[in-house]
């Protein structure tokens, strides 16, 4: 996979009718960012508790007819909600809905699971963060089989995206699995996973640059005016420390495009 700086934008599908989630979708790929990104919740995290809310997948496999260029992933889809057999057809079907040229454009970004709502709303078992985390592990080789049996099979090799920073367990999933892995948390802070993460690879035999690190980016403004971040910034500092994919968030009444066009500015000259 290529180590070139990318752009992620995370539509959050909250709050908002969904053809305004449609036209920030072709928004997005208008501002020129690489990644589509949506989440895998029922309910908004943020706002009112019960406000208008789309499910991640359908919401997916409608980007995939829609756009012509992003790459498409849910960050994170967590395995406490479908069954991985399923989920891998599903990924498989969104792969050839979304392939131009015969070449699907999905991630498949996968964590445990953390909403304890979602879970207890829709019948699923939320259980203790080492089940499901054990249910993270055993369930990818189930995904990768049955992406070998399939037919068709999907347009390519799908990328995993696994999100999460627990270095005991997480990680260590990450070093088995992942192609790409995502992380919370400033540069130091990821910095510091990425250790971890190349110790948890030196560990199985694993070669740590065959995964491309991820990151959230945002602003923390400083007590001072000078001191004032911004977005381009943010990246660098991760960019720094073997970030290359920034991702930032979208969402509704405002869908202020401001941030991804600064990022996507920012990726150009840095892949210059």
């Amino acid at each position: 996979m290529t180590q070139r700086a990318r752009i992620a934008v995370q539509v959050k599908p909250q709050h908002a009718s969904f053809a305004d989630l449609r036209r920030a979708a072709a928004l997005v790929e208008e501002l020129g960012a690489d990644m589509l990104l949506t989440w895998d919740h029922f309910f908004p995290l943020s706002g009112d508790p019960d406000g208008r809310h789309f499910e991640a997948w359908t919401t997916l496999s409608a980007w995939a007819e829609s756009t012509d260029r992003v790459e498409l992933s849910v960050l994170v889809s967590s395995v406490g909600y479908r069954n991985p057999n399923l989920l891998a057809d599903m990924a498989r079907t969104v792969d050839h809905i979304s392939a131009r040229d015969g070449t699907g454009r999905l991630i498949l970004g996968i964590g445990a699971g953390w909403f304890e709502r979602d879970y207890t709303s829709y019948g699923f078992e939320f259980g203790t963060v080492a089940q499901r985390l054990r249910t993270l592990d055993d369930d990818l080789p189930v995904i990768r089989e049955r992406w070998g049996r399939l037919n068709p099979a999907p347009t390519r090799n799908i990328p995993i995206l696994i999100g999460g920073g627990g270095e005991k367990v997480t990680l260590r999933i990450a070093a088995r699995h992942a192609d790409i892995w995502h992380g919370f948390g400033d540069a130091e802070t990821i910095a510091h996973k990425h250790r971890v993460l190349d110790d948890w690879c030196a560990r199985i035999g694993r070669d740590p640059g065959e995964i491309v690190r991820s990151a959230g980016v945002s602003p923390k403004p400083g007590r001072f005016p000078e001191d004032l971040d911004d977005y381009p910034a943010s990246a660098e500092k991760l960019y720094a420390v073997g970030t290359r994919i920034f991702t930032v968030g979208l969402e509704a009444p405002t869908w202020d495009p401001g941030p991804i066009r600064d990022l996507v500015a920012w990726r150009d000259a840095r892949n210059a």
